[in-house]
């Protein structure tokens, strides 16, 4: 079986810092060895950035859709490493590492407080420079609003901001997410947050 280092070597691979490189590889070692986990969330705060980067990317993947994410890796993510998933969300510089985890961090089971303070890392990111971070944060707040009924009418106006301004695609997705929230909040706070926390159907 791949030893730690081979997982490393294989997120070291890649044309560029931002290139997929082998992550699809690294994904599907994951899913068929779910032990693995650990080594590839430490990857997280590689010095090398590429490699941060490039775990990030893979954690997305395997989160994307519940059904294809392994229990055992959503059980420790809850159960490990989600304080320090946000304390990286709010501290993460590099705009790969940004997105990917605006993606991630939604898709966990939080409580209020931290829902309330992850909200405000991602809003915080809004101010990014890289259109992908803000396109990325904004699908992260309403993915939060399916936890935390209370955000859904902040989350509601920010939507209707930045689906009038920005760039072409953060346009697009807000005034899709919008549609879907506001059609949410009609058909009541409760329905819409009894959904599946990790998979973020409503919202892809």
């Amino acid at each position: 079986m791949p030893s730690r280092n081979t997982l490393r070597s294989m997120l070291t691979a890649g044309r560029s810092p931002i290139s997929s490189g082998r992550t699809a590889e690294v994904v599907e070692l994951v899913r068929a060895h779910p032990i693995k986990a650990n080594q590839l969330l430490e990857c997280l705060w590689d010095q090398e950035p590429a490699v941060a980067m490039r775990a990030a990317d893979a954690l997305e993947k395997l989160t994307r859709q519940r059904s294809m994410a392994p229990d055992s890796l959503m059980v420790l993510l809850q159960s490990t490493w989600k304080e320090p998933l946000i304390g990286l969300l709010a501290e993460a510089t590099h705009n790969k590492l940004k997105w990917c985890l605006a993606g991630v961090v939604p898709r966990l089971r939080l409580s209020v407080s931290e829902c309330r303070r992850v909200a405000d890392i991602l809003q915080s990111y809004l101010e990014d420079r890289s259109s992908i971070v803000k396109t990325l944060a904004l699908q992260g707040l309403a993915d939060l609003a399916r936890q935390d009924g209370s955000l859904l009418p902040e989350v509601i106006d920010l939507l209707r901001i930045h689906s009038r301004s920005r760039t072409p695609a953060m346009r697009a997705r807000g005034r899709i997410l919008l549609k879907q929230l506001e059609s949410a909040r009609a058909k009541g706070v409760a329905e819409f947050i009894s959904g599946d926390s990790f998979s973020g159907k409503l919202f892809l």
